[in-house]
């Protein structure tokens, strides 16, 4: 389920950046979320149940949501400065801090094969970035950086917070608040005199890449990675972060781009550290 979320996920991010030429990220931010919930609540209604639903912890779900929102409204101004596989790169210390949320919770003990995991993974974190130009960095970093720290929480969050929901519920739920950040969001910017609205007028190709960016990349890898968070645990479902850079360097090279071997390095590199960190358990059952 980790790695499907990830092939998913990493979707996405050439969708985004055909949408981010005439998209400005807060529109993109509230059109994404919008069509995911559009979609996923009449699923969700079908899988748990009006009752379920009903009963749902929602005040709670504002807050997961709304903080999951905040990270993907940053990821997508982090690509909007920055570049498709740079933010992926810089995903990679998603181990990092859901290693440290896990310790703190009392969900995890630091075993060395998963110590050593993490430092391998952010090696190869920086092996990968190391090919991109310091002048991409900089706020599109921190915000890439800030937006993997919300997005770690939020994601241990929903699987651990709604246990009587399914993993479409989960994420529907959370998706939902964060509806509310990014239309909130949306108002306050149009308050101030900010552009909302895309430059260019919707046409199909824009419409298949936001359903791409919405249901495939955002919909259907969350649910996927809610589940394998259920039975993984965030960090070491979080490792698989790292390797969606190199999924995102294989999409791109389909559409064009050339081949990067110092990032296809780093991608290795990090896939090793996935092995390293895994439990024995999980690897016996695998």
């Amino acid at each position: 389920m980790a790695v499907a979320s990830m092939l998913t996920w990493a979707a996405g991010f050439p969708a985004a950046e055909v949408l981010l030429q005439t998209w400005p990220p807060v529109a993109l931010f509230v059109a994404r979320l919008a069509l995911a919930v559009a979609v996923m609540v009449p699923l969700w209604f079908l899988i748990d149940g009006p009752s379920r639903v009903l009963r749902a912890r929602w005040g709670h779900a504002m807050l997961v949501g709304g903080t999951l929102g905040a990270g993907m409204f940053l990821i997508i101004v982090a690509q909007k400065l920055t570049d498709p596989v740079t933010v992926a790169i810089i995903a990679s210390c998603a181990p990092l801090f859901a290693t440290l949320i896990e310790l703190a919770t009392g969900a995890r003990r630091l075993r060395w094969n998963f110590a050593l995991g993490v430092v391998v993974s952010i090696i190869g974190g920086l092996i990968a970035t190391s090919a991109v130009a310091p002048a991409q960095l900089g706020l599109g970093a921190i915000c890439a950086i800030v937006s993997t720290g919300l997005f770690c929480w939020a994601t241990m969050a929903t699987a651990r917070d709604f246990p009587e929901l399914s993993q479409t519920g989960r994420s529907t739920i959370t998706f939902f608040g964060g509806l509310v950040v990014a239309l909130l969001l949306f108002f306050g910017a149009r308050q101030v005199g900010m552009d909302v609205m895309p430059t260019a007028q919707i046409d199909v190709q824009q419409i298949g890449m936001l359903g791409i960016y919405a249901l495939v990349s955002m919909g259907l890898s969350q649910v996927l990675f809610v589940g394998s968070v259920g039975k993984l645990g965030v960090a070491l479902a979080s490792f698989h972060i790292n390797i969606a850079p190199f999924y995102v360097m294989l999409i791109m090279l389909v559409l064009g781009e050339e081949w990067n071997w110092t990032r296809a390095l780093g991608a290795g590199v990090v896939a090793v550290a996935v092995v390293l960190a895994q439990d024995r358990k999980f690897a016996k059952a695998a």
